[in-house]
Protein backbone atom coordinates (compact mmCIF):
# COMPACT_ATOMS: atom_id res chain seq x y z
CA UNK A 1 0.00 0.00 0.00
CA UNK A 2 1.20 3.59 -0.92
CA UNK A 3 2.00 5.70 2.10
CA UNK A 4 -0.45 8.54 1.79
CA UNK A 5 -0.64 12.31 3.01
CA UNK A 6 -2.29 15.26 1.53
CA UNK A 7 -1.09 15.65 -1.32
CA UNK A 8 -2.72 12.44 -3.04
CA UNK A 9 -5.25 14.91 -3.70
CA UNK A 10 -7.32 15.20 -7.16
CA UNK A 11 -10.88 15.40 -7.05
CA UNK A 12 -10.94 17.69 -3.62
CA UNK A 13 -8.47 20.12 -5.35
CA UNK A 14 -10.52 20.74 -7.86
CA UNK A 15 -13.77 21.38 -6.26
CA UNK A 16 -11.74 24.03 -4.16
CA UNK A 17 -10.62 25.84 -6.69
CA UNK A 18 -13.76 25.96 -8.57
CA UNK A 19 -15.45 26.55 -5.47
CA UNK A 20 -12.49 29.40 -4.30
CA UNK A 21 -13.84 31.68 -7.49
CA UNK A 22 -16.83 32.55 -5.54
CA UNK A 23 -14.90 34.25 -2.80
CA UNK A 24 -14.19 37.74 -4.17
CA UNK A 25 -13.68 40.19 -1.05
CA UNK A 26 -15.11 37.70 1.33
CA UNK A 27 -12.95 36.85 4.40
CA UNK A 28 -11.93 33.22 4.53
CA UNK A 29 -13.76 33.14 8.24
CA UNK A 30 -17.46 33.92 6.80
CA UNK A 31 -16.44 32.05 3.05
CA UNK A 32 -15.67 29.06 5.13
CA UNK A 33 -19.39 28.42 5.80
CA UNK A 34 -20.59 28.76 1.93
CA UNK A 35 -17.96 26.56 0.56
CA UNK A 36 -18.78 23.95 2.99
CA UNK A 37 -22.55 24.25 2.90
CA UNK A 38 -23.10 24.28 -0.28
CA UNK A 39 -21.27 20.40 -0.30
CA UNK A 40 -23.55 19.92 2.61
CA UNK A 41 -26.65 20.87 0.68
CA UNK A 42 -25.12 18.47 -2.23
CA UNK A 43 -24.37 15.77 -0.69
CA UNK A 44 -27.81 15.28 1.42
CA UNK A 45 -29.54 16.35 -1.67
CA UNK A 46 -27.89 13.14 -3.66
CA UNK A 47 -28.53 11.13 -0.76
CA UNK A 48 -32.32 11.61 -0.98
CA UNK A 49 -32.47 11.65 -4.70
CA UNK A 50 -30.90 8.07 -4.16
CA UNK A 51 -33.25 6.58 -1.87
CA UNK A 52 -35.97 8.87 -3.64
CA UNK A 53 -35.80 6.57 -7.09
CA UNK A 54 -35.98 3.60 -5.11
CA UNK A 55 -38.66 4.07 -3.67
CA UNK A 56 -40.33 5.13 -6.77
CA UNK A 57 -38.99 1.86 -8.33
CA UNK A 58 -40.97 -0.03 -5.40
CA UNK A 59 -44.27 1.79 -6.62
CA UNK A 60 -45.66 1.80 -3.76
CA UNK A 61 -46.39 5.62 -3.38
CA UNK A 62 -43.85 6.13 -0.47
CA UNK A 63 -41.31 8.30 -1.98
CA UNK A 64 -42.63 11.24 -0.17
CA UNK A 65 -42.69 9.43 3.14
CA UNK A 66 -40.44 11.31 5.70
CA UNK A 67 -40.39 8.26 7.55
CA UNK A 68 -39.18 6.19 4.74
CA UNK A 69 -35.90 8.42 4.69
CA UNK A 70 -35.28 9.11 8.57
CA UNK A 71 -35.27 5.44 9.35
CA UNK A 72 -31.72 4.83 7.63
CA UNK A 73 -30.92 7.89 8.62
CA UNK A 74 -31.04 9.95 5.77
CA UNK A 75 -32.45 13.59 6.13
CA UNK A 76 -35.90 14.74 4.16
CA UNK A 77 -35.61 16.97 1.87
CA UNK A 78 -38.50 18.44 0.32
CA UNK A 79 -39.38 19.71 -3.03
CA UNK A 80 -37.86 23.72 -3.61
CA UNK A 81 -34.72 22.26 -1.79
CA UNK A 82 -33.63 19.50 -3.70
CA UNK A 83 -30.77 20.11 -6.19
CA UNK A 84 -32.33 19.63 -9.20
CA UNK A 85 -34.62 22.82 -8.32
CA UNK A 86 -31.12 24.52 -6.62
CA UNK A 87 -29.50 23.63 -10.59
CA UNK A 88 -32.59 24.98 -12.49
CA UNK A 89 -32.08 28.10 -10.95
CA UNK A 90 -28.47 28.20 -11.31
CA UNK A 91 -28.01 31.30 -13.73
CA UNK A 92 -30.46 33.32 -12.40
CA UNK A 93 -29.44 36.21 -9.85
CA UNK A 94 -32.09 34.28 -7.39
CA UNK A 95 -29.43 31.51 -7.21
CA UNK A 96 -28.33 32.91 -3.88
CA UNK A 97 -31.93 32.83 -2.06
CA UNK A 98 -32.91 29.93 -3.93
CA UNK A 99 -30.01 28.17 -1.59
CA UNK A 100 -30.90 30.08 1.55
CA UNK A 101 -34.51 28.97 0.92
CA UNK A 102 -33.70 25.40 0.40
CA UNK A 103 -31.25 25.88 4.15
CA UNK A 104 -34.27 26.83 5.48
CA UNK A 105 -37.01 24.22 4.44
CA UNK A 106 -34.04 20.96 5.58
CA UNK A 107 -33.76 22.57 8.48
CA UNK A 108 -37.81 22.85 8.97
CA UNK A 109 -37.77 19.20 8.27
CA UNK A 110 -34.66 18.23 10.25
CA UNK A 111 -34.94 18.86 14.04
CA UNK A 112 -31.60 17.88 14.27
CA UNK A 113 -30.26 20.52 11.72
CA UNK A 114 -32.41 23.87 13.23
CA UNK A 115 -30.47 26.45 13.15
CA UNK A 116 -27.12 24.56 12.10
CA UNK A 117 -27.28 25.28 7.78
CA UNK A 118 -25.70 28.64 6.86
CA UNK A 119 -28.57 30.76 4.83
CA UNK A 120 -26.20 33.57 3.79
CA UNK A 121 -25.88 32.82 0.49
CA UNK A 122 -27.88 35.88 -0.83
CA UNK A 123 -25.59 38.46 0.49
CA UNK A 124 -24.19 41.26 -2.35
CA UNK A 125 -20.99 40.32 -1.49
CA UNK A 126 -20.98 37.13 -3.02
CA UNK A 127 -20.78 36.39 -6.67
CA UNK A 128 -23.46 35.12 -8.27
CA UNK A 129 -22.13 33.94 -11.46
CA UNK A 130 -20.06 32.50 -10.32
CA UNK A 131 -21.79 30.73 -7.63
CA UNK A 132 -24.06 29.29 -10.58
CA UNK A 133 -21.14 28.10 -11.72
CA UNK A 134 -20.19 25.87 -8.77
CA UNK A 135 -23.59 24.83 -8.46
CA UNK A 136 -23.01 23.77 -12.12
CA UNK A 137 -19.92 22.49 -11.21
CA UNK A 138 -21.47 20.30 -8.70
CA UNK A 139 -25.06 19.08 -10.52
CA UNK A 140 -22.53 16.87 -12.72
CA UNK A 141 -21.21 14.62 -9.44
CA UNK A 142 -22.69 12.05 -7.50
CA UNK A 143 -21.05 13.23 -4.45
CA UNK A 144 -21.67 10.31 -2.01
CA UNK A 145 -20.74 7.82 -5.11
CA UNK A 146 -17.69 9.46 -6.63
CA UNK A 147 -14.68 7.20 -7.70
CA UNK A 148 -13.35 4.27 -5.46
CA UNK A 149 -13.99 5.63 -2.37
CA UNK A 150 -17.47 6.79 -1.33
CA UNK A 151 -16.50 9.18 1.75
CA UNK A 152 -15.85 11.97 -0.93
CA UNK A 153 -17.61 14.44 0.79
CA UNK A 154 -15.93 13.34 3.97
CA UNK A 155 -12.71 13.97 2.13
CA UNK A 156 -13.83 17.44 0.48
CA UNK A 157 -15.22 18.45 3.52
CA UNK A 158 -11.70 17.92 4.93
CA UNK A 159 -9.49 19.28 2.29
CA UNK A 160 -11.78 22.27 2.33
CA UNK A 161 -11.44 22.98 5.74
CA UNK A 162 -7.28 22.28 5.61
CA UNK A 163 -7.67 25.42 2.86
CA UNK A 164 -9.50 27.41 5.47
CA UNK A 165 -6.75 26.74 7.85
CA UNK A 166 -3.94 27.83 5.53
CA UNK A 167 -5.81 31.10 4.93
CA UNK A 168 -6.78 31.85 8.38
CA UNK A 169 -3.66 31.29 9.90
CA UNK A 170 -3.64 31.34 14.04
CA UNK A 171 -7.58 31.59 13.63
CA UNK A 172 -7.88 28.10 12.56
CA UNK A 173 -6.97 26.22 15.44
CA UNK A 174 -10.44 26.91 16.70
CA UNK A 175 -11.23 24.58 13.86
CA UNK A 176 -8.43 21.99 12.55
CA UNK A 177 -6.60 19.35 14.18
CA UNK A 178 -4.50 18.35 10.79
CA UNK A 179 -5.06 14.88 10.14
CA UNK A 180 -2.18 12.99 10.69
CA UNK A 181 -2.08 13.91 14.30
CA UNK A 182 -5.86 13.27 14.54
CA UNK A 183 -5.13 9.75 13.02
CA UNK A 184 -2.14 9.58 15.44
CA UNK A 185 -4.54 9.86 18.59
CA UNK A 186 -6.76 7.86 17.44
CA UNK A 187 -4.72 4.77 16.34
CA UNK A 188 -2.67 4.52 19.82
CA UNK A 189 -6.25 4.51 21.43
CA UNK A 190 -8.03 2.44 19.11
CA UNK A 191 -11.66 3.82 20.21
CA UNK A 192 -13.78 0.08 19.19
CA UNK A 193 -16.52 0.76 21.37
CA UNK A 194 -17.56 2.71 24.24
CA UNK A 195 -17.72 6.68 24.85
CA UNK A 196 -16.03 9.18 22.84
CA UNK A 197 -15.55 12.76 23.98
CA UNK A 198 -13.55 15.43 22.76
CA UNK A 199 -14.17 18.59 25.16
CA UNK A 200 -13.05 21.28 22.60
CA UNK A 201 -14.40 19.58 19.74
CA UNK A 202 -13.87 22.49 16.73
CA UNK A 203 -15.14 20.61 13.44
CA UNK A 204 -15.27 17.08 15.05
CA UNK A 205 -11.97 15.50 13.06
CA UNK A 206 -11.33 13.38 16.15
CA UNK A 207 -14.54 11.84 15.80
CA UNK A 208 -14.64 11.77 12.28
CA UNK A 209 -11.43 9.82 12.17
CA UNK A 210 -12.42 7.56 15.09
CA UNK A 211 -15.52 6.35 12.28
CA UNK A 212 -13.28 5.78 9.52
CA UNK A 213 -10.63 3.62 12.16
CA UNK A 214 -13.26 1.65 13.40
CA UNK A 215 -14.79 1.04 9.66
CA UNK A 216 -11.37 0.09 8.10
CA UNK A 217 -10.72 -2.66 10.31
CA UNK A 218 -14.07 -3.95 10.44
CA UNK A 219 -15.62 -2.63 13.26
CA UNK A 220 -19.05 -1.03 13.86
CA UNK A 221 -19.67 2.53 14.17
CA UNK A 222 -22.70 2.34 16.32
CA UNK A 223 -20.44 0.46 19.03
CA UNK A 224 -19.23 3.89 19.61
CA UNK A 225 -21.43 7.29 21.26
CA UNK A 226 -19.85 10.55 20.92
CA UNK A 227 -20.05 13.22 23.05
CA UNK A 228 -18.10 16.82 22.78
CA UNK A 229 -19.11 20.90 22.47
CA UNK A 230 -17.21 23.83 21.40
CA UNK A 231 -17.35 27.12 22.59
CA UNK A 232 -17.29 28.79 18.62
CA UNK A 233 -21.25 29.16 17.46
CA UNK A 234 -19.74 28.68 13.99
CA UNK A 235 -17.02 26.27 14.57
CA UNK A 236 -20.00 24.39 16.67
CA UNK A 237 -22.00 24.58 13.44
CA UNK A 238 -19.38 23.04 11.18
CA UNK A 239 -19.28 20.35 13.17
CA UNK A 240 -23.08 19.43 13.26
CA UNK A 241 -22.92 19.45 9.49
CA UNK A 242 -19.72 17.75 8.89
CA UNK A 243 -20.81 14.52 11.72
CA UNK A 244 -24.23 14.52 10.05
CA UNK A 245 -23.62 13.48 6.97
CA UNK A 246 -21.61 10.86 8.18
CA UNK A 247 -24.25 9.17 9.83
CA UNK A 248 -22.32 9.80 13.38
CA UNK A 249 -24.81 10.53 16.02
CA UNK A 250 -23.69 12.91 18.39
CA UNK A 251 -24.54 15.11 21.55
CA UNK A 252 -22.35 18.14 20.81
CA UNK A 253 -24.47 19.88 23.59
CA UNK A 254 -27.79 22.18 22.78
CA UNK A 255 -25.37 25.12 21.34
CA UNK A 256 -22.03 26.01 21.73
CA UNK A 257 -20.52 26.44 25.05
CA UNK A 258 -17.56 27.57 27.07
CA UNK A 259 -15.75 23.92 28.80
CA UNK A 260 -14.71 25.25 31.85
CA UNK A 261 -17.48 27.33 32.91
CA UNK A 262 -20.60 25.63 31.06
CA UNK A 263 -19.93 21.61 31.04
CA UNK A 264 -22.44 20.03 28.62
CA UNK A 265 -21.84 16.71 29.81
CA UNK A 266 -20.85 17.17 33.44
CA UNK A 267 -21.62 13.67 34.46
CA UNK A 268 -20.15 12.21 31.54
CA UNK A 269 -17.50 9.09 32.21
CA UNK A 270 -16.13 8.38 28.78
CA UNK A 271 -14.02 5.27 27.82
CA UNK A 272 -11.62 7.67 25.82
CA UNK A 273 -11.13 11.49 25.62
CA UNK A 274 -9.39 12.83 22.53
CA UNK A 275 -8.37 16.49 22.38
CA UNK A 276 -6.16 19.69 20.44
CA UNK A 277 -7.39 22.19 23.29
CA UNK A 278 -6.09 26.22 22.63
CA UNK A 279 -2.65 26.21 23.27
CA UNK A 280 -1.62 28.16 26.70
CA UNK A 281 -4.76 29.58 26.75
CA UNK A 282 -4.22 33.05 29.14
CA UNK A 283 -7.11 34.45 31.96
CA UNK A 284 -9.40 31.75 30.88
CA UNK A 285 -11.11 31.98 34.29
CA UNK A 286 -9.50 30.08 36.86
CA UNK A 287 -10.28 33.02 40.00
CA UNK A 288 -13.90 31.79 39.31
CA UNK A 289 -13.25 28.37 39.61
CA UNK A 290 -10.91 28.35 42.58
CA UNK A 291 -12.78 25.28 44.27
CA UNK A 292 -13.63 23.61 41.25
CA UNK A 293 -14.33 19.45 41.97
CA UNK A 294 -11.73 18.77 38.48
CA UNK A 295 -8.54 20.08 40.25
CA UNK A 296 -8.02 16.66 41.55
CA UNK A 297 -4.06 17.65 41.28
CA UNK A 298 -3.83 21.06 42.27
CA UNK A 299 -5.40 24.32 40.72
CA UNK A 300 -4.15 25.31 37.44
CA UNK A 301 -2.43 29.14 36.59
CA UNK A 302 -5.20 31.77 35.71
CA UNK A 303 -2.22 32.17 32.90
CA UNK A 304 -2.32 29.20 31.35
CA UNK A 305 -5.19 26.78 31.09
CA UNK A 306 -3.08 23.56 29.87
CA UNK A 307 -3.18 21.75 33.29
CA UNK A 308 -6.72 22.72 33.46
CA UNK A 309 -7.82 20.95 30.28
CA UNK A 310 -5.64 18.19 31.22
CA UNK A 311 -7.45 17.28 34.57
CA UNK A 312 -11.31 18.74 32.99
CA UNK A 313 -10.12 15.20 30.55
CA UNK A 314 -8.65 13.28 33.71
CA UNK A 315 -12.36 13.90 35.63
CA UNK A 316 -14.18 12.89 33.07
CA UNK A 317 -12.58 9.27 32.66
CA UNK A 318 -14.10 6.25 33.33
CA UNK A 319 -12.15 3.99 35.56
CA UNK A 320 -10.33 2.29 32.96
CA UNK A 321 -10.32 5.54 30.20
CA UNK A 322 -7.79 6.57 28.42
CA UNK A 323 -6.97 10.10 27.07
CA UNK A 324 -4.81 11.84 24.07
CA UNK A 325 -4.44 15.52 24.25
CA UNK A 326 -2.31 17.89 22.18
CA UNK A 327 -0.30 20.17 24.12
CA UNK A 328 2.00 22.93 23.75
CA UNK A 329 5.83 21.60 24.48
CA UNK A 330 6.44 23.79 27.43
CA UNK A 331 3.62 21.74 29.61
CA UNK A 332 6.61 18.98 29.62
CA UNK A 333 8.72 20.83 31.74
CA UNK A 334 7.16 24.17 33.26
CA UNK A 335 7.21 25.05 36.51
CA UNK A 336 5.45 28.56 36.79
CA UNK A 337 2.02 28.93 38.46
CA UNK A 338 2.25 25.54 40.78
CA UNK A 339 2.19 23.42 37.08
CA UNK A 340 5.41 21.61 37.77
CA UNK A 341 3.86 20.17 41.06
CA UNK A 342 0.29 19.43 39.31
CA UNK A 343 2.30 17.50 36.56
CA UNK A 344 4.43 16.07 39.62
CA UNK A 345 1.01 14.82 41.22
CA UNK A 346 0.16 13.15 37.90
CA UNK A 347 2.86 11.28 37.44
CA UNK A 348 2.82 9.89 41.09
CA UNK A 349 -1.01 9.37 40.68
CA UNK A 350 0.07 6.80 37.74
CA UNK A 351 -1.65 8.19 35.04
CA UNK A 352 0.59 9.23 32.52
CA UNK A 353 0.96 6.23 29.84
CA UNK A 354 3.20 7.98 27.44
CA UNK A 355 4.68 11.06 26.09
CA UNK A 356 4.53 11.85 21.95
CA UNK A 357 7.25 14.79 21.13
CA UNK A 358 5.69 15.54 17.58
CA UNK A 359 7.79 17.13 14.70
CA UNK A 360 7.79 20.74 14.01
CA UNK A 361 5.85 22.30 10.81
CA UNK A 362 2.76 20.03 11.39
CA UNK A 363 -0.02 22.88 12.04
CA UNK A 364 -0.62 25.81 9.58
CA UNK A 365 -1.18 27.90 12.51
CA UNK A 366 1.55 27.97 14.94
CA UNK A 367 5.41 26.95 14.90
CA UNK A 368 4.75 26.28 18.57
CA UNK A 369 6.46 22.82 19.15
CA UNK A 370 3.87 20.05 20.13
CA UNK A 371 3.80 16.80 22.11
CA UNK A 372 1.23 14.29 22.87
CA UNK A 373 0.03 13.14 26.24
CA UNK A 374 -1.66 9.94 26.64
CA UNK A 375 -3.51 8.79 30.11
CA UNK A 376 -4.46 5.74 31.51
CA UNK A 377 -6.37 5.20 33.98
CA UNK A 378 -5.76 1.54 34.12
CA UNK A 379 -2.12 1.01 32.89
CA UNK A 380 -0.83 -2.63 32.28
CA UNK A 381 2.62 -0.84 32.70
CA UNK A 382 2.14 0.05 35.97
CA UNK A 383 4.88 2.72 38.05
CA UNK A 384 5.98 2.86 34.26
CA UNK A 385 5.79 5.82 31.36
CA UNK A 386 6.97 5.41 27.49
CA UNK A 387 8.54 8.42 25.95
CA UNK A 388 8.81 8.74 22.06
CA UNK A 389 10.63 11.50 20.46
CA UNK A 390 9.16 11.83 17.24
CA UNK A 391 10.66 15.02 15.90
CA UNK A 392 12.43 13.48 12.85
CA UNK A 393 9.62 11.59 11.58
CA UNK A 394 7.71 13.33 8.96
CA UNK A 395 8.04 14.58 5.90
CA UNK A 396 7.59 18.30 3.78
CA UNK A 397 4.53 17.82 1.58
CA UNK A 398 4.59 21.64 0.74
CA UNK A 399 7.70 24.48 1.62
CA UNK A 400 6.03 25.30 5.23
CA UNK A 401 4.08 21.99 6.08
CA UNK A 402 5.22 18.77 7.00
CA UNK A 403 2.88 15.60 7.46
CA UNK A 404 3.46 12.36 8.94
CA UNK A 405 3.03 8.95 6.58
CA UNK A 406 0.32 7.11 6.94
CA UNK A 407 0.30 3.10 5.52
CA UNK A 408 -0.95 0.15 6.97
CA UNK A 409 1.18 -2.16 5.19
CA UNK A 410 1.92 -5.99 7.13
CA UNK A 411 5.46 -5.21 5.87
CA UNK A 412 6.99 -3.43 9.10
CA UNK A 413 9.39 -1.47 7.36
CA UNK A 414 6.85 -0.07 4.82
CA UNK A 415 4.73 0.92 7.69
CA UNK A 416 3.74 4.86 7.85
CA UNK A 417 5.18 7.20 11.02
CA UNK A 418 1.79 7.12 12.38
CA UNK A 419 1.66 3.39 12.83
CA UNK A 420 5.18 2.89 14.44
CA UNK A 421 4.38 5.42 16.92
CA UNK A 422 0.76 3.53 17.81
CA UNK A 423 3.58 -0.11 17.12
CA UNK A 424 5.74 0.99 19.97
CA UNK A 425 2.89 2.24 22.12
CA UNK A 426 1.11 -1.29 21.49
CA UNK A 427 4.96 -3.17 22.15
CA UNK A 428 5.17 -1.09 25.59
CA UNK A 429 1.34 -2.33 26.80
CA UNK A 430 2.39 -5.90 25.97
CA UNK A 431 5.56 -5.81 27.76
CA UNK A 432 7.67 -6.35 24.45
CA UNK A 433 9.53 -3.37 23.77
CA UNK A 434 12.95 -2.92 23.60
CA UNK A 435 14.14 0.45 23.99
CA UNK A 436 15.96 2.62 20.90
CA UNK A 437 18.39 4.98 21.71
CA UNK A 438 17.43 8.39 20.29
CA UNK A 439 13.27 7.07 19.19
CA UNK A 440 12.12 5.45 22.43
CA UNK A 441 12.43 4.58 26.22
CA UNK A 442 10.49 3.09 28.64
CA UNK A 443 11.09 4.88 32.03
CA UNK A 444 10.27 4.06 36.16
CA UNK A 445 8.62 6.81 37.80
CA UNK A 446 11.75 6.96 40.09
CA UNK A 447 13.56 7.79 37.25
CA UNK A 448 10.99 10.72 36.07
CA UNK A 449 11.42 12.13 39.68
CA UNK A 450 15.46 12.31 39.68
CA UNK A 451 14.43 14.63 36.25
CA UNK A 452 12.42 16.86 38.62
CA UNK A 453 9.22 15.51 36.52
CA UNK A 454 9.95 17.02 33.70
CA UNK A 455 8.55 14.93 31.07
CA UNK A 456 10.60 16.29 27.93
CA UNK A 457 11.30 12.89 25.53
CA UNK A 458 14.33 13.90 24.56
CA UNK A 459 15.65 13.84 27.86
CA UNK A 460 15.02 9.65 28.57
CA UNK A 461 15.23 8.39 24.86
CA UNK A 462 19.07 9.98 24.48
CA UNK A 463 20.83 10.72 20.95
CA UNK A 464 20.67 7.45 18.33
CA UNK A 465 23.81 5.89 17.68
CA UNK A 466 25.89 7.17 14.85
CA UNK A 467 26.26 4.88 12.11
CA UNK A 468 30.37 4.24 12.40
CA UNK A 469 32.40 5.18 9.19
CA UNK A 470 34.94 1.89 8.39
CA UNK A 471 36.31 4.13 5.18
CA UNK A 472 39.92 4.90 6.07
CA UNK A 473 40.52 8.74 5.95
CA UNK A 474 42.70 8.51 2.84
CA UNK A 475 40.60 6.46 0.54
CA UNK A 476 37.94 8.98 1.43
CA UNK A 477 39.88 12.29 0.85
CA UNK A 478 40.51 10.54 -2.50
CA UNK A 479 37.23 9.18 -3.14
CA UNK A 480 35.47 12.69 -2.28
CA UNK A 481 38.31 14.59 -4.21
CA UNK A 482 37.48 12.81 -7.45
CA UNK A 483 33.56 13.34 -7.30
CA UNK A 484 34.23 17.12 -6.71
CA UNK A 485 36.63 17.25 -9.90
CA UNK A 486 33.62 15.16 -12.03
CA UNK A 487 31.35 17.86 -10.17
CA UNK A 488 33.59 20.69 -11.62
CA UNK A 489 34.02 19.17 -14.98
CA UNK A 490 30.24 19.09 -15.27
CA UNK A 491 29.89 22.72 -13.68
CA UNK A 492 32.66 24.12 -16.54
CA UNK A 493 30.13 21.96 -19.52
CA UNK A 494 26.81 23.32 -18.18
CA UNK A 495 28.64 27.02 -18.50
CA UNK A 496 29.96 26.68 -21.79
CA UNK A 497 26.51 25.42 -22.84
CA UNK A 498 24.33 28.42 -21.17
CA UNK A 499 27.07 31.10 -23.34
CA UNK A 500 26.42 29.11 -26.33
CA UNK A 501 22.70 29.39 -26.10
CA UNK A 502 22.88 33.44 -24.86
CA UNK A 503 25.29 33.75 -27.91
CA UNK A 504 22.88 32.20 -30.25
CA UNK A 505 20.69 34.75 -29.44
CA UNK A 506 22.59 37.64 -29.52
CA UNK A 507 23.79 38.10 -25.84
CA UNK A 508 27.87 37.36 -25.92
CA UNK A 509 29.62 36.54 -22.62
CA UNK A 510 33.59 37.42 -22.21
Amino acid sequence: MAKINTADIGFEKEIWKAADKMRGNIDASEYKSVVLGLIFLKYISDKFETKYRQLVDEGEGFEEDKDEYTAENIFYVPVEARWSAIAAQAHTPEIGVAIDTAMRAIEKENKRLKDILPKNFARPELDKRRLGEVVDLFTNIKMHEHGEEKDILGRTYEYCLSKFAEAEGKLAGEFYTPACIVKTLVNVLQPYEGRVYDPCCGSGGMFVQSARFIENHAGNIKNISVYGQDSNPTTWKMAQMNLAIRGIEADLGQYNADTFFNDCHPTLKADFVMANPPFNLSDWGADKLADDVRWKYGTPPNGNANFAWIQHIIHHLAPSGRAGVVLANGSLSSQSGGEGEIRRRLVEADLVDCIVAMPSQLFYTTQIPVSIWFFNKAKKQKGKTLFIDARNLGSMVTRKLRELTDCESADPTQRGDIQRIADTYAAYVAGTLTDEKGFCAVVSTADIAAQDFILTPGRYVGIAAQTEDSEPFDEKMKRLTAELSDMFKQSHELEAEIKKQLEGIGYKIN
